[in-house]
């Protein structure tokens, strides 16, 4: 212990020390002295809770030139490096015991050599440098779905985005017990020119599951460095599998259905798959986009939302289509823009906002302009496809009330969708829990988009939409799912939903806003209000549902001719990804339980039996009895 406090006392000075030492867990003293004496940073500053803390992380994340303010003084954008826009799965390692294996989905590397990997990397790394230590909580304070977590880092734009994004724990953590577990993250930018992160070729992200730590280096993107976000999914998940419960990439939302009830869903979607617009439909409302936990209690599932801000895509976000997103963007609330294009005026523009292209301004390529072109003669788009926004969900008008609710909310359905041409159909009911979990969950593919390193467009194997993260066995994670289901009389319906369905030209076939009534249609199902038809995959709806809650919620006319279009099995092609999603399995994945090899079977085989009665394409009329 004197140890720690005399590695604190040289870095610290005696308020800062203070404020770090008011916390009586002695197991933060410890890591941020080892962080320290790792780092070695010109400076530490402690952040609590007061405005002046947070205000002051603002205005250095400006004054150094991690961000820059705009037109409108509470917005500011941040420029991540030309090679360092997205998340790093390649670089993305669990560090594992010699002779362990998580599966062969994860990058992996001896945990004793990671650990030596993190001192080179690491050691010295905030030398001219001052180091911040922040104290934030996921998930609602006071509440069993609570996960203390100290955050330590060299950006202030990391630091500043964390204010916007997570709930502050500063004096959370002076009441903690001393024997509560927290997840740590330490995080340096490396070196910097101007403000930009360089040593990009030798960036990563180390997870250290046994001691619930991430390390992250040389790189400033935010899915890489904000240990929050989905490094800390991944020490979440191991801890939920060591406790019971799930914990998930996945929005969460009210959707409001008949006679003023509340329908509360969550939703697995890859990035750039729909997931924040289908938490921000009209007429629903809002608790989370991205992250939850998921526990039972009392025989019920009940979820929270892990964060309290959105990290959002913001490509394609329009006055038009996201109106509630729109407005704050362009309000006085604050708002981190990044790798977007800033106009001479200090507005920002991203790719597909509805208005006028610019003629010129600054992106994260540096100055930029109409046909400007990269060093292999590849014009340089306005905006990075992967760029982004951060603002809090309190500033949303259409924010449920149960965001801060200790208890969490009930969920009556889990909702799992992608990016899928040519397979799934708009919406579809599993059979039971076990049906879902297989052929929804288990099975979900998309094509991948620039939320991640490498091409866009390939059809991916992205089960539960959490692939990227499972910090376990694939196989162990089929089984939670398997067994917390299994463990309450009435779990939530699943659904799945594809909103890129599209027809021979290439064209989608269905509107952005249908979202809108595929919700509405999954909350009747949800309270038994509507029948269905049973297709070899799953229940479908009765077109006459369709029809009155397009006329109803969107003011729209739905053809019967567009129905059975939408709704057709196509049988080959389901045929063809039960086929594909075994064979990944079975490559792939050597603890796969046999019940999915079993659902996808009985699944092959009742597609079979439909098509020497029907023929390869079964519409909804050949199957509505």
């Amino acid at each position: 212990m004197k140890d720690h406090i005399s590695t604190l006392e040289k870095y610290l000075t005696p308020h800062g020390l203070a404020k770090l030492l008011a916390i009586p867990n002695r197991d933060v003293h410890k890591f941020v002295a080892k962080a320290v004496a790792l780092c070695e940073p010109m400076k530490v500053f402690v952040s609590t809770d007061s405005k002046e803390d947070i205000d002051y992380i603002r205005r250095t994340a400006i004054a150094r030139g991690e961000e820059t303010e705009l037109a409108i003084d509470t917005h500011s954008v941040h420029f991540d490096g030309f090679f360092d826009q997205a998340r790093d799965k390649g670089k993305t390692r669990y560090l594992v015991p010699e002779g362990e294996s998580l599966g062969l989905q994860l990058e992996q590397m001896d945990r004793e050599k990671g650990l030596e990997h993190i001192q080179m990397r690491m050691k010295g790394s905030m030398h001219n440098k001052k180091m911040i230590v922040r104290f934030f909580c996921l998930g609602p304070l006071d509440s069993e779905f609570s996960i203390p977590c100290v955050q330590i880092t060299d950006s202030f734009y990391v630091a500043h985005s964390e204010d916007l994004l997570y709930r502050s724990g500063y004096e959370y953590f002076k009441r903690l017990p001393e024997d509560k577990e927290v997840f740590w993250m330490l995080h340096s930018s490396g070196k910097l020119v101007q403000s930009v992160s360089i040593g990009w070729q030798k960036r990563g992200v180390l997870i250290d599951s046994q001691a619930n730590t991430v390390y992250s280096y040389n790189t400033q993107y935010a899915g890489n460095t904000i240990g929050l976000k989905k490094p800390a999914l991944r020490l979440a998940i191991r801890k939920a599998s060591q406790e019971g419960w799930l914990a998930e990439h996945m929005f969460l939302m009210a959707v409001h259905g008949p006679r003023k009830r509340k329908t509360y869903m969550t939703g697995a979607f890859p990035s750039g798959c729909g997931k924040t617009s289908t938490s921000m439909v009209p007429g629903a409302s809002i608790v989370g986009d991205d992250l939850s936990y998921l526990k039972i209690v009392d025989d019920k599932v009940r979820a929270v939302n892990v964060e309290q801000g959105i990290f959002g895509i913001i490509r394609s976000v329009s006055k038009k289509d996201d109106p509630v997103i729109w407005e704050v963007l362009n309000s006085c609330e604050p708002a981190i823009f990044s790798n977007v294009l800033i106009t001479e005026e200090g507005y920002p523009h991203w790719l597909d906002d509805g208005r006028v292209m610019p003629p010129r301004g600054v992106n994260h390529s540096g100055p930029w302009w109409i046909g400007k072109v990269d060093e292999n003669g590849e014009e340089i788009p306005m905006a990075h496809k992967n760029a982004r926004y951060t603002i809090n969900l309190n500033d949303l008008s259409n924010l449920d009330c149960a965001l801060e609710d200790p208890a969490g909310v009930e969920v009556g359905g889990v909702i799992y969708g992608g990016r899928d041409a040519d397979t799934w159909v708009p919406v579809q009911q599993s059979f039971n829990w076990n049906h879902g979990v297989i052929t929804m969950g288990a099975s979900l593919e998309s094509k991948t988009t620039a939320a991640t390193l490498g091409p866009s467009g390939e059809r991916k194997f992205q089960p539960f939409s959490n692939l990227d993260f499972i910090s376990i066995p694939l196989g162990q994670y089929i089984n939670n799912h398997l067994k917390f289901g299994k463990s309450i009389r009435n779990p939530p319906h699943i659904f799945a939903v594809n909103y890129f369905q599209q027809d021979e030209s290439g064209e989608y076939m269905t509107g952005k806003d249908a979202k809108r009534v595929w919700l509405q249609w999954m909350d009747l199902r949800i309270h038994s209000e509507v029948d269905a038809i049973k297709t070899p995959t799953g229940f479908i709806p009765k077109y006459k549902d369709l029809r009155r809650l397009f006329k109803k919620h969107l003011k729209q006319k739905y053809s019967k001719i567009d129905y059975e279009k939408h709704f057709a099995i196509k049988v080959d092609a389901y045929i063809e990804k039960c086929d594909r999603i075994a064979q990944v399995y079975r490559e792939t994945v050597p603890d796969t339980p046999d019940i999915v090899f079993d659902l996808l079977r009985e699944q092959k085989e009742r597609l079979k039996s439909a098509q020497k009665k029907h023929g390869n394409f079964l519409l909804p009329s050949m199957l509505d009895n």
